[in-house]
């Protein structure tokens, strides 16, 4: 408890409290155990036909249905559904009732982790019954691209409290981060419903360590306007999980690019995120000369020739960080544009150097 409530000692905010903590490491506790259920029970998918690889075809998904039926169809994209819109419904409510931070749980909170529990349940049910997730109608790209946005969105948001590049901040206006912060919950809410049942339930590594990351972002979604949704420690543990999850999947499915994806994600951290946890100089260094000597350890195994990897996910981030900021920028023009007389935070911010 005293480790997750560090971040308030440092900044002066008052402190996640028991009841906070309570919901959190419950609601980590069922995630590891529905993980462990999904293990147990995968291998009763094992009598429904899965659709053939097609030749040639770099989308293709194996866990779906060789032959759908309109009830595959149906419950999939119904249950889907309600999940969304419920949880949207929530957040709107949260957002224009309950609208400041607390140091215990809103009655809000309970109501969105119940209805998370029960559409956990209801999707394991589907699988077990019809098997069909949303795979069977959309692309993978659509399901990987969502929480790629998701990241990056994170990477903006968390621009002023640990700046992007090694601590230093990118010049964004208070209206545009203002902007990022309010509508996060509902692209955040659809992007992890949307890959939730995106899925069947099985039980590959891969797909194990999706559905626990899915259960850690619904978890910290349904703990907003708390103050253990804002710990520093609890938000990296959820954006480094992707690393684990992509070298996990990029190993499974034997494409020998696991590198790119954990020294990939790996930068991200070293250039990033490690400057919002807090650490000491000296503890950063270490971190950035391990990181170093990995990348050429494994490289000069690999071959050098390979060492664009190291850069291909960065190269893909960071500018899109910058392109979602200026997307926000271009929203808020126009809706001042079109409500002068609407209230908004001031455009000009000062850019220091985050310690």
């Amino acid at each position: 408890m005293s480790t997750l409530n560090e971040t308030a000692a440092a900044t002066g905010k008052p402190a996640a409290s028991r009841r906070d903590l309570l919901a959190l490491y419950l609601g980590i506790a069922f995630s590891v155990l529905f993980t462990a259920v999904i293990w147990f029970t995968g291998d009763w998918l094992k009598g429904f036909p899965h659709l053939p690889k097609p030749a040639g075809d770099a989308s293709w998904y194996y866990w779906k249905l060789a032959d759908p039926t309109l009830i595959t169809h149906l419950t999939a994209w119904l249950f889907y559904a309600l999940h969304q819109v419920v949880l949207w419904g929530l957040i709107w409510y949260a957002q224009t009732h309950v609208k400041k931070y607390t140091t215990g749980l809103h009655r809000i909170n309970l109501i969105t982790l119940g209805a998370n529990v029960f559409f956990i349940l209801l999707h394991f049910v589907q699988t077990q019954l019809w098997y069909d997730g949303l795979a069977q109608d959309v692309s993978i790209f659509s399901s990987q691209g969502s929480v790629i946005v998701l990241l990056i969105w994170v990477l903006l948001m968390d621009n002023n409290r640990r700046g992007i590049f090694f601590g230093q901040r990118l010049p964004i206006s208070r209206r545009v981060l203002y902007a990022a912060r309010k509508f996060h919950p509902y692209f955040f809410s659809w992007a992890a419903v949307y890959t939730f049942w995106y899925h069947p339930m099985e039980n590959t590594p891969g797909h194990l360590i999706g559905f626990f990351y899915m259960f850690m972002i619904l978890l910290q979604g349904s703990l907003f306007f708390t103050r253990v949704h804002v710990n520093r420690y609890w938000m990296f543990t959820q954006e480094i999980l992707v690393l684990a999850h992509g070298t996990l999947v990029a190993i499974q499915n034997g494409n020998s690019l696991w590198p790119m994806f954990f020294f990939g994600f790996g930068a991200i951290f070293v250039v990033t995120q490690m400057y919002g946890l807090g650490l000491k100089a000296w503890m950063r260094w270490s971190i950035i000369a391990a990181y170093v000597l990995a990348v050429l350890g494994v490289y000069s195994v690999r071959g050098f020739g390979h060492i664009w990897e190291v850069v291909a996910i960065p190269l893909i981030d960071y500018p899109s960080v910058i392109v979602l900021a200026l997307l926000f920028a271009l929203g808020v023009q126009i809706y001042a544009w079109l409500r002068p007389a609407s209230k908004l935070p001031p455009q000009s911010q000062q850019i220091t150097t985050v310690k």
